[in-house]
């Protein structure tokens, strides 16, 4: 990684990178990266959090220097926004509202559904659809708007992308597990109740407070833009 992007500890558990889950909710497998217990909730080693964090952070640096592509997904609806604005930002694919099943293993079929998205919206924009009935002008609208909200973040994804990084792995792990049939590396933000065996690269916080992964995506993107 380069040595630019700095990991600040006191930054970190400012942002509060460091709240876990209550204890009830601990994952055996995460128990090494957990320092201690306050108010009920487990507190994750930053020590340990800042070291993953930086292997993450090289694999993605490493990852866009090579021309090779990565996507964002993160359908908690606390961090759409945050999400959305830097994949948008570093023009990469994003996935923020439901996962769709066969995103990565059933690609072409999501591909042609994209496609026809696209279609529709030049047609639209040229006035192809103007004559049409204004009823079926207005339906035509609402499958626009349908299909932005599901294909908007991947509609230049013209391939599988070789990494993703998911912001929370619990909520999305139908996302992981396609990912993981298809050889797509996966980095992930793993908080103490999941079981983070299927990440490639796991980076060990707090996946639910947004100064938390605020913090953390802006890592990446200093990373991307490296």
């Amino acid at each position: 990684m380069s040595k630019d992007i700095k990991l600040n500890i006191e930054e970190m558990e400012k942002a509060g990178v460091g709240f876990g889950h209550k204890v009830s909710r601990l994952h055996p497998k995460m128990k090494e990266y957990v320092s201690g217990v306050k108010n009920n909730v487990h507190v994750f080693d930053l020590e340990k959090t800042a070291k993953e964090l930086e292997k993450a952070l090289s694999f993605i640096s490493k990852t866009i220097s090579e021309g090779k592509t990565i996507i964002f997904v993160g359908t908690k609806i606390q961090l759409k926004a945050i999400i959305q604005e830097a994949a948008t930002e570093l023009n990469i694919p994003y996935v923020t509202e439901r996962w769709l099943g066969g995103t990565f293993t059933n690609f072409e079929t999501i591909q042609k559904r994209v496609n026809h998205f696209k279609d529709l919206e030049a047609k639209r924009a040229s006035g192809e659809l103007a004559k049409y009935t204004k009823r079926e002008q207005l339906d035509f609208d609402r499958e626009i708007t349908k299909l932005k909200i599901k294909f908007e973040g991947i509609r230049n994804m013209v391939k599988l992308p070789d990494a993703v990084i998911i912001f929370g792995l619990e909520k999305d792990i139908t996302c992981a597990r396609e990912a993981k049939r298809k050889g797509i590396k996966i980095v992930s933000i793993v908080d103490t109740n999941v079981n983070p065996d299927i990440a490639d690269y796991l980076i060990p916080a707090n996946d639910d407070a947004i100064s938390s992964v605020r913090y953390i995506i802006d890592k990446m993107k200093e990373a991307c833009q490296q």
